[in-house]
């Protein structure tokens, strides 16, 4: 369990990262990303992109396997 919590929290943080250039493509809109303002900081949880995004890894890895 504690390992795929820091899963979750790893790909959090890289797709928050990769997050300018994927707005581009259209991904971090979807139903379910929440976007919030909180002091002044904008904060962003996208958490339906990230699981289309391991979706979409999964199946290249199954894929290529």
């Amino acid at each position: 369990m504690l390992r795929w919590t820091l899963t979750i929290f790893i790909a959090l943080v890289v797709f928050s990262a990769a997050l300018p250039w994927l707005e581009k493509l259209g991904v971090g809109r979807l139903p379910g990303d929440i976007r919030f303002t909180l002091f002044g900081r904008k904060f962003f949880l996208p958490f339906a992109s990230t699981l289309l995004l391991s979706m979409v890894v999964l199946l290249v890895g199954r894929l290529l396997r």
